[in-house]
């Protein structure tokens, strides 16, 4: 593990107290129901050594975006007192579909704490079409991210996967991440053809992959072995200098622990490539120095 401690590329912030989150959409998300923020997260992470962490939106509004800025840019009250949290990177939101979309993007990168903004991101697993991500004002809109030297994260499932694949080969000047390896149906033990999707994206010099949301695509009694065998093929395909580890906290309390999928990734991952996918990956990616 890297002397700077583990960099955690993908975790989430909110208060449902204060925004509707309309993806919570059942007694399933009690859990996540209450306040998860940036001084809980700094409490849960300190055992662990997590040093830097990027948080990721999880509203299609950019009022959660300037609320994780925020975030990220003033102290914690922890059980130790005010104190310099941990966030170093927000992935945010912006309407790709705005024919303005540049503009927005250095609105939210001029307010008082933009310059944390590193990514952007859009829910394409929700669209109700499989292609969303090759609609032209889309891929207008992407293009401009990656203008504005930012990084894309993709969130799709197994039904978006071609529209993202042809996405990624149709703008190679933009730079992606792939969050959760794609989703694979890991409780449903369905191999292929996620496996084959990976190859391919892997032969794309600009994609990069999560190794993060592994546990909630597993059933719920999952044990080890039946994730094990795709987080390596995610590290076989793409090599460990383009795979980075995220918790995808608080989603994964619902399947494990924090320390559970700590050290299931470590499991996963051989000692001698630790540094990069806990850490060297994250920062070079999203450009954190």
């Amino acid at each position: 593990m890297s002397e700077l401690g583990p960099v955690d590329a993908h975790h989430h912030l909110w208060d449902t107290a204060v925004r509707d989150y309309p993806w919570m959409d059942g007694p399933w998300a009690d859990p996540l129901r209450g306040r998860f923020d940036a001084a809980r997260y700094t409490d849960l992470t300190r055992p662990y050594g997590v040093r830097d962490s990027i948080v990721v939106q999880a509203l299609q509004d950019v009022g959660e975006t300037y609320d994780l800025l925020f975030a990220g840019d003033n102290p914690v009250e922890t059980e130790y007192g005010d104190e310099p949290g941990p966030i170093v990177g927000v992935v945010g939101w912006v309407d790709l579909t705005a024919s303005d979309v540049a503009d927005r993007m250095a609105e939210v990168r001029e307010s008082p704490s933009g310059h944390l903004l590193v990514g952007v991101r859009h829910a394409a697993q929700d669209e109700p079409d499989p292609e969303w991500l090759l609609r032209q004002d889309v891929q207008r809109g992407v293009q401009a991210v990656g203008a504005a030297g930012l990084v894309y994260d993709v969130l799709v499932r197994p039904p978006q996967a071609a529209a993202a694949l042809a996405l990624m080969r149709r703008l190679p000047e933009v730079s992606f991440v792939l969050d959760h390896a794609g989703k694979p149906d890991i409780a449903g033990g369905v191999w292929e053809p996620w496996a084959t999707w990976i190859t391919s994206l892997a032969a794309l010099p600009n994609v990069t992959v999560k190794l993060s949301g592994l546990v909630t695509e597993a059933a719920p009694d999952w044990k080890p072995d039946d994730i094990l065998p795709y987080a390596r093929h995610v590290l076989h395909s793409f090599g460990a200098d383009r795979v980075m580890y995220g918790s995808d906290w608080p989603v994964c309390t619902l399947a494990a622990s924090y320390e559970q999928v700590l050290d299931l990734a470590r499991e996963a991952v051989p000692p001698g490539d630790r540094d990069a996918v806990f850490g060297g990956t994250a920062r070079r990616a999203y450009g954190l120095g």
